[in-house]
């Protein structure tokens, strides 16, 4: 059951100064398969629930299908993506209709801070304008997906 999502990415120039008001999740993810097509396969762990996730495509519109896991499958599973994680903070900030997933990274990732925000058309993401504490837009930039920084770091 494939869905697709239309996102846009952005780095962070600065956090917004009530952030501790919004709601947050802590996400640890790792990957069983990065591919050179785009395809990735994902372990994830958000709050007390955990999910596979197949993506595939890249840029703005992407394929995405998800199932539940138990918590015995994701720990099976999850010794697989060893070298190949990342941990978040993920808040959840509603604006201008939509709502920004703003990612604060720990670890080896510590100090960067990304905005992601999901579409439902590309004309609804055309016609986005970001709040003046976005910073550059990296949709597009391969080193800022979340497969390429559990891999390489920054």
């Amino acid at each position: 059951n494939m869905t697709h999502e239309i996102e846009r990415k952005f780095l962070i120039k600065e956090l917004p100064e009530d952030l501790h008001h919004y709601p947050s999740t802590e996400i640890i993810q790792g990957y069983l398969v990065i591919s050179s097509d785009g395809t990735e396969v994902r372990l994830r762990k958000k709050g007390s629930r955990y999910f596979q996730t197949v993506k595939s495509g890249s840029g703005l519109l992407r394929g995405e299908a998800e199932v539940e896991l138990s918590q015995d499958q994701f720990e099976k599973l999850w010794l697989m993506t060893e070298g190949k994680r990342i941990e978040k903070i993920r808040y959840e900030i509603a604006y201008s209709g939509t709502t920004i997933e703003l990612d604060v990274f720990s670890g080896m990732l510590q100090g960067l801070v990304v905005a992601e925000v999901e579409f439902v058309s590309i004309k609804q993401a055309n016609l986005f304008i970001p709040p003046n504490w976005f910073g550059i837009e990296v949709t597009e930039d391969e080193r800022y997906k979340n497969r390429n920084l559990a891999l390489r770091g920054i």
